[in-house]
């Protein structure tokens, strides 16, 4: 299982960087029209995004133990979103040996 982890989140990462990469030379995220800023599933869709990645990070801040480190990945998760919660599930799944048990991953040492 954490082979396949391994992968399915170097795949969110790849797609997430490739991307944000993409949007990032067709337009700046400064530049979205105003109609989408007032669009009612917009504003929808950033709170869901947004409660998504505030219940991921409750779990990152159970699972770290310094307040640094809490702090610092409670600002990449808003500032970077899934870039940043790949990222912190890579460093959780590269830490563990690839037979270690679910229970390793979700479960703080």
């Amino acid at each position: 299982m954490i082979w396949f982890l391994r992968i399915a989140f170097l795949g969110v990462l790849a797609s997430m960087l490739w991307v944000t990469t993409w949007a990032s030379l067709q337009q700046s995220i400064l530049q979205i029209p105003r109609e989408v800023w007032g669009n009612p599933w917009f504003v929808a869709t950033l709170f869901d995004t947004y409660f998504a990645f505030l219940t991921f990070y409750l779990w990152v801040a159970y699972r770290e133990k310094g307040w640094v480190a809490r702090i610092l990945w409670l600002l990449g998760v808003l500032v970077l979103g899934n870039i940043a919660m790949a990222s912190y599930m890579l460093l959780v799944l590269f830490r563990l040996p690839p037979d270690a048990p679910m229970r390793a991953v979700l479960v703080r040492d």
